[in-house]
């Protein structure tokens, strides 16, 4: 698909109208308000703020809601850097040196780190949108069942290999996620799976509420036992706003490289901005020369995995707007949308209604920059949270963990999962035991378990799942290499010691 000079041109004029410039702005920031409250994120974001689109035409319709999913992907960082409690799945990763950073006392920066790196992952991702959306898109449908679990089990193999000298413990925690997607009815047979008679368990564990229960109920129970434990408490300083020279040295490479990978992984129907961040993480601090330093406020593993989910948030829109296919859970909800106020997204939409895709595409770069204002000019608003005293902060951490929890399903059983989540959260944090492969194995487990079994059916060996394309082989040697490699070179790293010594 050749850039059509002039309807882009034209798109960019309609997109910085008044009308089209508040819905921008006001998306934008209800976005953000909700993406930052645990468990809602970007899909409930747009799914509760759909009603406000009702009588509006359809090109300021689909501005406003893709400001609102733009500003929720920014939300959902800020709670993770700032509570460690992340808004949605995309977020998990910010927690990982976002929240280091702020018990350092740092969380201004991070704050700051985080908007940048989120412009610059949508920008980059903006541009390849405009000159790759017809091919990358024809590309994602290329990808069958057997590419599919390739490409899954090298974002587990790249997670759990971020454990340097803990592999086993990272090995241990995925394998407990693996074991919680299979609770509920198997999609293919019908048969209940360690459902122990509870009818709510049938559907399975929702994700979100294990997020928030290892994450938010955790970090709460392991705050509270360092109540009186001044070493460990977290810095109400907030330092300064604007990023260090030796901070933007460390992330602007990270930032230029994971974007593009962002893009890609947000192409795919259903990957999105999770496995996204994931990838670009672990990658990062598997070519990092401070690697040690990841997981204790490394800014590079900040700014890494918040421009790559932006950038997958924009390449979501791809195979949306092109061929009408959701690429995540967010756009899903958006298509539904559309449809219902009357706009069909496929490939005669460029066509027909160029108008109102390149619109779109326009009001995704100047609500990113927007967005880059609003979210610094809110930072002395919201890191005031940090001056709550932890007796007041706790609770109201677990109030919103109960809330968002509750909106999941409606069911206090999820209230009973939130608690024994929370208890794990606190042992695996006890025993320094990684969360980030027990995340993402439940976040993906079940899309791993049925394209596994889907690939099995037409092939007749894992050699012949193997090389069922080049991409198949891509991901096969990628997996091995995720897994391998740190250890050769861990080895290697020693025998030179050893013989300098």
């Amino acid at each position: 698909m050749g850039v059509d000079w002039n309807s882009f041109l034209e798109g960019f004029t309609t997109a910085m109208s008044f009308q089209n410039l508040m819905f921008i702005i006001l998306g934008g920031l209800l976005g953000t308000i909700v993406g930052m409250l645990p468990g809602l994120g970007p899909a409930t974001a747009v799914a509760v703020l759909i009603p406000i689109t009702f009588g509006m035409d359809s090109t300021s319709a689909l501005v406003l809601l893709g400001a609102i999913y733009y500003g929720a992907m920014y939300g959902g960082s800020r709670s993770s850097i700032l509570l460690n409690t992340p808004g949605d799945g995309s977020a998990i990763a910010a927690t990982f040196d976002g929240y280091p950073m702020t018990r350092k006392g740092q969380a201004g920066q991070a704050l700051t780190l985080a908007t940048i790196a989120s412009l610059i992952g949508g920008t980059i991702a903006i541009v390849g949108f405009v000159f790759l959306a017809k091919p990358l898109a024809n590309f994602a449908l290329q990808f069958g069942p057997a590419e599919y679990f390739f490409l899954l089990l090298f974002t587990l193999s790249a997670v759990v290999s971020l454990a340097k000298g803990n592999m086993i413990k990272g090995f241990v925690s995925m394998m407990l996620g693996l074991l919680i997607t299979t609770i509920g009815i198997d999609s293919q047979s019908g048969v209940y799976r360690y459902t122990f008679d509870v009818p709510h368990l049938s559907e399975g564990v929702d994700f979100l509420v294990v997020i928030i229960g290892i994450y938010a109920v955790g970090e709460v129970l392991y705050n509270i036992l360092l109540l009186n434990d001044d070493s460990q408490r977290i810095k109400e300083s907030v330092g300064k706003i604007w990023i260090t020279k030796e901070q933007w040295k460390r992330s602007f490479w990270p930032m230029i490289r994971q974007s593009p990978v962002g893009f890609l992984i947000g192409i795919l129907p259903g990957a999105g901005g999770s496995i996204a961040s994931m990838i670009s993480y672990s990658t990062e601090q598997q070519i990092s020369k401070k690697s040690e330093e990841f997981g204790k406020g490394a800014p590079e593993g900040l700014a890494a995995p918040e421009s790559s989910n932006n950038a997958a948030a924009v390449g979501a829109f791809i195979p949306l707007l092109t061929m009408g296919i959701p690429g995540s859970g967010t756009t899903a909800v958006i298509l539904g949308a559309l449809i219902m106020l009357g706009l069909q997204p496929g490939p005669m939409l460029f066509q027909n209604q160029p108008e109102v895709a390149w619109t779109f595409i326009n009001s995704l770069f100047i609500g990113n920059i927007a967005l880059v204002i609003m979210n610094i000019l809110l930072i002395g608003f919201l890191i005031k949270i940090l001056k709550t005293p932890p007796r007041v902060l706790y609770p109201i951490i677990l109030v919103l963990a109960f809330i968002g929890t509750y909106t999941l399903g409606y069911s206090i059983v999820d209230f009973a999962i939130l608690m024994i989540f929370g208890v794990i959260g606190l042992f695996m944090k006890i025993l320094n035991i990684p969360t980030a492969p027990l995340i993402l194995a439940i976040i993906i487990g079940h899309q791993l378990e049925q394209n596994f079994r889907m690939a099995s059916v037409s092939y007749d060996s894992i050699f012949g799942m193997m090389t069922a394309s080049p991409i198949a082989i891509l991901f096969a040697v990628l997996t091995v290499l995720s897994v391998f490699l740190p250890m050769l070179l861990g080895r290697l790293s020693r025998v030179k010691v050893d013989n300098k010594g």
